[in-house]
């Protein structure tokens, strides 16, 4: 028989559910946080926007967790634009 799940843990799996919608972190306690972010991994939905959203919170723990993981932040690149009307 599994064990009941604790009303923690199924706020954390909601909060993971709806992860792509969530427009700001830094109101969660960094332990937490830290918890949300290796589920978030686990769980494949670790987008760009996702990703940004939990560096904007400023938890140490978290930038570190990048760092280790090497993951990276994808560059947009910038089309020229026309400098003059020479071409």
């Amino acid at each position: 028989m599994r064990p009941t799940p604790t009303l923690l843990s199924l706020t954390l799996d909601a909060a993971l559910l709806r992860i792509a919608r969530l427009q700001d972190l830094s109101r969660i306690p960094d332990h937490l946080l830290v918890d949300l972010f290796h589920r978030t991994i686990s769980a494949g939905k670790l987008t760009e926007k996702v990703l940004k959203l939990f560096l904007a919170t400023d938890c140490e723990e978290i930038v570190l967790l990048v760092q280790l993981l090497n993951i990276k932040q994808p560059l947009v690149p910038v089309l020229p634009t026309r400098c003059s009307e020479k071409f």
